[in-house]
C-alpha cells in the first residue's frame, strides 16, 4: 500500500531526505501573489506597497512568508463555514508552503517562458467604470489627534428616475484616516440642506438622514479590508428619484492632519429585481441593548442573541463588527430538524480588517430556522489589542475604544410577499430588546437620548 505524504512535505522534500523542487516566482509563486495579493497591492490601493512584479515580491520575501504562515495575510478573516464564500482570499496549505520554500530556495526569479502577466485593472475601480461617480462636495479636515469622529456627508444624486443598485465603491483621497463608512439613500433627499454643523462639510452623528427617523434607508458600507462586490444576479437596492446619498464617515486620527474628499461609484441593475433585500443584525444596534459593560481585566465577556426565521429566507451575505476588544464573533443556523449549519465564524477578530462575505449561491434558510449569535470580546491586558494599559471598563459607545458588537445576515424572503411580515417581525425583537433594556437600565436610556438628539 502506498502511503501519500502531505503536501508541505512533499514540497520540502522532507519525507526521505531527498533534494527540495526549486520554486520559482515565474512558476509557481507569481500566480498566488497576482490572485490573492495584487488587487489591494498596487498603487493607489489601501496596501502600504505594490506586488505587481519579481522585484516588488522579492523584496519583500521574507515579510510576505512570514505573514501567510501566520495567515496574518491575506486578510480574510472567516473560517470555513458550512457554506462556500465567493471570492476567498485564504491560502491553501500548500500555497503556504510554497512561499516559505521560494524565500528558503533565496527567491529565484526562474525563466520568462511561461512567466504569467501581471494583472491589469481595466480603471482605477475595481470592478470597473461606475455608472455614476460622485464626489464630496468639500473636503472634510481630520485633526492629527483626538476622538473618532462621526461625520455625515450628504451628496445630492440628480436621478430623474428610481434606480437599483447592485454595486457601491468608494475612493477615499485619505485612506489612512477613513476606518469604515456605512451609505444611505435619504429618499426625500433633504439631507444635504440640513445645516452644516462648523467650519467643515456635514454633520455629526449616527443618524445618517433628514428625511425618516430610521435615518435613511442602509445601503451598506465599506472598511478597511473589504472588498467591493456585485449583488448576486436579480438582486439590487432601490435608490429613488431625486435621493441624496448619505455616507456616515467613522474618522480615526493617526497622528497626522489629513484632508478626506471622496469618490463614490455607483453601479446600476437594467432593471428591478424581482425580491427585495433585507437584512438582519443580531444584536440589534451592535449590542446598545445587551449589557454590553465590560469589566476591566474580563478575558471572555460574551454577549448572545437568537432570533427564528417567521418565513423561509434565502441568505445572500453576512459580516460582523466589534472594536478592539472583539476576539470571536460567530452566527450559526439551527434548522427546523435540528441540524446546525456555520455561516460565520471569526475567531481572531482584527478590528482593522473587516469585509462582508457573500456565499457562493443563495442559502436556503427554512422557516422556524434559529439564527444564533455569539460576540465574545477580551478585556485583559494579555490581549495585545486592548487600547488601554492597564485596562479599563469599557461599555457600549461610537469611539473605538468604546464596544460594539453584531452580526448582521443579509438576504431575501423566499417569496416576495412574506417581506412585511420577516421585517416586521424583525423590527418587534429589536423594539422588545431595546424596550426591556431602557425600562431597566439607566445608562441605556441616556445613550438613546444621546443619539436621537444628534
Amino acid at each position: 500500500m502506498i502511503k501519500l505524504l502531505p503536501l508541505p512535505l512533499l514540497l520540502c522534500g522532507a519525507a526521505f531526505g531527498a533534494p527540495a523542487e526549486t520554486v520559482t516566482f515565474n512558476g509557481q509563486i507569481a500566480a498566488i501573489i497576482y490572485k490573492n495579493c495584487s488587487w489591494c497591492h498596487r498603487p493607489g490601493e489601501a496596501a502600504p506597497f505594490s506586488l505587481l512584479s519579481y522585484q516588488d515580491v522579492a523584496k519583500r520575501g521574507k515579510l510576505i512568508a512570514a505573514a501567510t504562515t501566520s495567515r496574518f495575510m491575506p486578510p480574510w478573516k472567516a473560517e470555513p463555514a458550512s457554506y462556500g464564500y465567493r471570492d476567498e482570499r485564504r491560502l491553501t496549505e500548500g500555497e503556504i508552503a510554497l512561499l516559505a520554500q521560494w524565500v528558503k530556495q533565496g527567491m529565484p526569479e526562474g525563466s520568462h517562458t511561461n512567466a504569467p502577466a501581471p494583472p491589469k485593472f481595466a480603471s482605477g475601480w475595481m470592478l470597473g467604470e461606475p455608472d455614476l461617480v460622485v464626489e464630496m462636495p468639500a473636503a472634510y479636515h481630520v485633526p492629527a489627534d483626538g476622538p473618532d469622529i462621526y461625520r455625515n456627508i450628504a451628496i445630492p444624486l440628480g436621478l430623474t428616475e428610481d434606480k437599483w443598485l447592485t454595486a457601491i465603491d468608494m475612493k477615499p483621497s485619505a485612506r489612512s484616516v477613513v476606518h469604515h463608512v456605512l451609505y444611505f439613500d435619504d429618499p426625500k433627499g433633504e439631507a444635504h440642506l440640513k445645516a452644516q454643523q462648523g467650519a467643515e462639510p456635514g454633520y455629526s452623528g449616527m443618524r445618517a438622514g433628514a428625511s425618516t427617523s430610521a435615518g435613511g434607508e442602509p445601503l451598506g458600507g465599506w472598511a478597511v479590508g473589504a472588498q467591493p462586490h456585485f449583488q448576486p444576479e436579480g438582486l439590487a437596492q432601490r435608490v429613488t428619484k431625486g435621493s441624496d446619498l448619505v455616507i456616515q464617515y467613522h474618522f480615526h486620527p493617526t497622528g497626522k492632519a489629513e484632508a478626506e474628499r471622496s469618490q463614490i461609484g455607483l453601479y446600476f441593475a437594467k432593471k428591478a429585481p424581482e425580491r427585495t433585500l433585507m437584512s438582519v443584525q443580531l444584536p440589534p444596534v451592535y449590542s446598545l441593548f445587551s449589557g454590553l459593560d465590560i469589566p476591566a481585566g474580563d478575558k471572555d465577556f460574551v454577549i448572545r442573541d437568537s432570533w427564528t426565521l417567521p418565513v423561509a429566507f434565502d441568505a445572500v451575505s453576512v459580516g460582523a463588527h466589534a472594536h478592539y476588544l472583539g476576539k470571536q464573533l460567530k452566527m450559526t443556523a439551527t434548522l427546523p430538524d435540528g441540524e446546525v449549519k456555520t455561516l460565520l465564524n471569526i475567531k481572531d477578530w482584527d478590528f482593522a480588517w473587516q469585509d462582508r462575505y457573500i456565499f457562493d449561491k443563495l442559502v436556503p434558510l427554512p422557516k422556524g430556522t434559529r439564527l444564533d449569535v455569539e460576540i465574545h470580546w477580551d478585556n485583559s491586558a494579555e490581549n495585545p489589542e486592548n487600547p488601554s494599559n492597564p485596562p479599563v471598563r469599557v461599555t457600549w459607545g461610537e469611539q473605538s475604544k468604546d464596544e460594539m458588537g453584531a452580526v448582521t445576515l443579509i438576504g431575501v424572503p423566499h417569496d416576495e410577499k412574506d417581506l412585511r411580515l420577516g421585517h416586521g417581525e424583525y423590527l418587534s425583537h429589536r423594539r422588545s430588546m431595546a424596550a426591556e433594556r431602557m425600562l431597566t437600565d439607566p445608562a441605556t436610556r441616556a445613550k438613546v437620548r444621546e443619539l436621537l438628539e444628534q
